[in-house]
């Protein structure tokens, strides 16, 4: 299990069924009283979950809930997320089903609104602040706009570390099934390799690509022509819209 202060990403290598249940609460209940109440349950490797399972996840859910965190579920399999839509569990929590690809939208079609905000070294929580408050207007759900907001504080903590005199630009732009944020700097800002190696738990850096994936629906990372970086984050703001 990957921790930080107050995110723990714990990633299944087999099934959630009543044989791997133990291990897996004993894993979460571990993280939460260490002070973290924000766990996301990677499903990578888990292709079946049983009536034990879904009931680790419901209990575990309404634990962390009644302390004010959250679960999610990350990289679902299709024949693991129908059993979550049987089980009505779906609009509970947070969950990206693994191999979606969200249609682009077209070019041709403006944003229900677009506003743009430059953000200084010094003013990194307003920005935050001003970033969630627009994005509470989507229609996503708390959990969704928590996943979204803690992703774009990602980018923009990210800009501000490797940015230069030029300053950092966050453009909130809303459509009727997604928000997209995109944050831009004129520095080094993040590294174009997706597949990069697993950080150690000592490691102080290195965890921002991996946890910007798991939070979000799209993140295209570019290096931008008049130099710099270009970071393009999308949450869809109903579960699995698509553009037609």
């Amino acid at each position: 299990m990957n921790s930080e202060p107050n995110i723990s990403v714990l990633t299944m290598g087999s099934d959630l069924d009543v044989t791997t249940v133990p291990r897996v609460r004993r894993a979460i209940d571990d993280a939460v009283d260490g002070g973290c109440l924000r766990i996301i349950l990677n499903m990578a490797g888990a292709s079946y979950v049983d009536s034990a399972g879904m009931g680790l996840i419901v209990s575990e859910l309404k634990h962390l809930r009644s302390l004010g965190g959250l679960l999610s579920l990350t990289n679902v399999s299709e024949r693991v997320f129908r059993s979550l839509e049987i089980m009505r569990m779906v609009d509970q929590m947070p969950i990206s089903v693994a191999g979606r690809e969200i249609a682009e939208l077209d070019p041709s079609v403006p944003p229900l609104w677009r506003t743009t905000l430059r953000v200084r070294e010094d003013g990194l929580a307003a920005a935050r602040g001003r970033v969630e408050e627009l994005l509470g207007t989507v229609g996503f759900s708390p959990d969704d706009l928590y996943d979204m907001c803690l992703a774009v504080g990602e980018a923009l903590g990210n800009a501000v570390d490797h940015t230069c005199e030029g300053g950092i630009l966050a453009t909130v732009s809303a459509y009727p099934d997604r928000a997209i944020v995109e944050v831009t700097d004129c520095g080094s800002g993040f590294s174009l390799e997706f597949d990069e190696p697993e950080v150690p738990l000592s490691a102080e850096r290195g965890r921002g690509i991996k946890l910007m994936r798991l939070l979000t629906d799209s993140l295209v990372i570019s290096r931008k022509s008049t130099g710099g970086t270009a970071v393009r984050l999308v949450k869809l703001s109903h579960p699995y819209a698509s553009a037609e």
